[in-house]
């Protein structure tokens, strides 16, 4: 009975060139299968063509139906997850230098503005000339003491925080923005195979 399995663990996201124009079994999945089917991992579980876009979802009923219509009753069985993802990556677009100045100029502006407004909200340059009074007796509207070193450890703690100069990493833990971006990706990824089912639900009605 052992030589009819095929063993199938569907990669969750994988990404495929959008000139690559066939999606084999190999490109999705890891197979574990007996000498019999020992071209299985070459079967073509999809064809891209421009009404794809960019994402394309291949459901485990899907791949079944492949695997047998080549090699008739044998026993599919999945190991993980039950769909995979196929991101559709389009040739990219020459970057737009006056529109990277724009952007960077906008977020460095936005960014500078939000952390005056907070020290403004929380009142810090009271606080330094408050701490500078206390710890010398003297009374100075701009303690540079306390506001040169506070400004470098600000943007030092930036760093450390999100974990990255440039694409430098400080260590292996991802930083708090990487893992609220993997959550995003994962409740796109959910939603994209939700409405994947609706949809198939809807044309198998149909």
């Amino acid at each position: 009975m052992m030589d009819h399995i095929i063993y199938v663990r569907l990669r969750h996201r994988v990404q495929v060139k959008q000139v690559k124009k066939d999606i084999y079994l190999s490109d999705i999945a890891q197979i574990i299968a007996p000498e019999k089917f020992t071209d299985v991992e070459n079967l073509i579980v999809h064809k891209l063509t421009p009404k794809d876009k960019n994402t394309v979802i291949l459901d485990g009923i899907h791949i079944i139906n492949t695997i047998t219509e080549k090699y008739g009753a044998c026993d599919v069985q999945f190991i993980g997850p039950q769909q995979a993802i196929v991101e559709v990556l389009h040739p990219k677009s020459k970057l737009s230098y006056p529109l990277f100045i724009l952007v960077w100029f906008l977020l460095f502006i936005g960014s500078a503005i939000t952390i005056m407004n907070f020290h403004e909200d929380v009142s810090m340059q009271k606080v330094h000339q408050k701490l500078f009074y206390l710890m010398t007796g003297i009374e100075d509207k701009t303690p540079l003491v306390f506001q040169i070193p506070y400004s470098i450890g600000l943007g030092a703690g930036m760093i450390l925080f999100f974990n990255h100069l440039f694409k430098k990493r400080f260590n292996e833990e991802p930083s708090p923005l990487e893992v609220e971006m993997f959550n995003y990706q994962q409740s796109i990824d959910q939603y994209l195979i939700m409405y994947e089912n609706k949809e198939s639900m809807k044309s198998d009605e149909h």
